[in-house]
């Protein structure tokens, strides 16, 4: 490599051998893009299908994924080539739009560049190409719409959903609890879904996991789960029809604004001080049991003086619940 100047000052840099690196152009280009969108397609094959083998991904950190799912294994594969990237995105938008079918998509992309590369040696143009697939789209999705079944369904009548939900859960590694976990599935879908507008927020539906016990414990719960624990170990663990306060500021002192000092120089003083603070407390307390609340949840912390008298006015309370809960 050498530095040159040109004739206004400016400098360039000289590469060594930059005579003998070509672009590819034409039908080479063409080909090692195909070649791109194969071997991507060629990776996800042996996972398709009911019968398809998991694939196991070694992450940077050393942390191991098993999976079978397209989008997953491509979300965790490391692509530079461009093409490649390419058929990443699809999988993913597969994922988002209908959340099945991702490892398919990848394999039939995979299989159309593999016959569009026979019509290239052929001396086919790549745009009456992609024209002929485009018409053999249409006709596909018109031989689709003849073939198709349609199949009611309503809130107390979700067989149909279930089998749908069984047949997309055979290929996972659940598959020997598919029929539990589908009406979990669809049940939790049709508490959340607007069925007139058919939309349905699946922001709504937390999947909560825990470490230990089996696949069958699996269980769908009506409503909110807070995995927290109680402020202080002595309060009651099981509350029937709680009144539930829900606290956004914190459960303590008000602090000033401006920076403050307070010098105590007598015993006297820092009773005084406890005592205003123990005042305040019982007040937010009592205010919290006066419109009739057997349970606080607080999205912020309270100092272990708030938690002491919580538990003798016999107010259970829960700390740090988090925004989104």
């Amino acid at each position: 490599m050498a530095l040159a100047f040109d004739e206004f000052g400016r400098p360039f840099i000289i590469l060594r051998e930059q005579d003998q690196k070509t672009r590819l152009r034409g039908i080479d280009a063409q080909k090692a893009n195909i070649a791109a969108g194969k071997a991507v397609a060629r990776i996800l094959r042996s996972s398709l299908g009911p019968k398809g083998m998991d694939k196991m991904l070694q992450g940077p950190d050393g942390d191991v994924t098993i999976s079978n799912d397209g989008a997953t294994i491509l979300e965790q594969m490391d692509v530079d080539n461009q093409i490649a990237k390419l058929m990443v995105e699809l999988s993913r938008s597969q994922d988002y739009e209908i959340g099945d079918g991702t490892t398919g998509v990848v394999v039939m992309a995979g299989a159309l560049l593999e016959q569009a590369e026979r019509q290239l040696d052929r001396g086919i143009h790549p745009i009456r190409i992609a024209e002929g697939y485009e018409m053999a789209s249409r006709v596909a999705v018109e031989h689709l719409e003849r073939i198709a079944q349609k199949f009611e369904f309503d809130v107390n009548n979700y067989e149909p959903l279930v089998q749908t939900c069984m047949t997309t859960l055979s290929s996972k590694i659940v598959n020997r609890c598919k029929r539990s976990l589908a009406e979990i599935a669809v049940k939790a879908v049709l508490a959340v879904a607007d069925l007139e507008r058919r939309d349905v927020n699946l922001d709504l539906i937390k999947v909560e996991g825990k470490v230990g016990g089996k696949l069958e414990d699996t269980e769908l719960i009506y409503g909110i789960l807070v995995d927290k624990d109680m402020s202080h170990p002595q309060m009651p663990k099981h509350i029937e029809d709680a009144h539930i306060a829900i606290l956004t500021c914190p459960f303590e002192p008000p602090k000033p604004k401006t920076k403050h000092k307070v010098d105590i120089d007598t015993v006297e003083k820092f009773e005084t001080l406890r005592k205003q603070e123990q005042q305040y407390f019982d007040e937010m307390v009592q205010k919290c049991k006066d419109v009739g609340a057997t349970l606080v949840i607080c999205q912020w912390g309270f100092d272990d003086e708030a938690n002491h008298l919580l538990m003798h006015r016999n107010l259970p309370a829960v700390r740090w619940v988090g925004g989104v809960e």
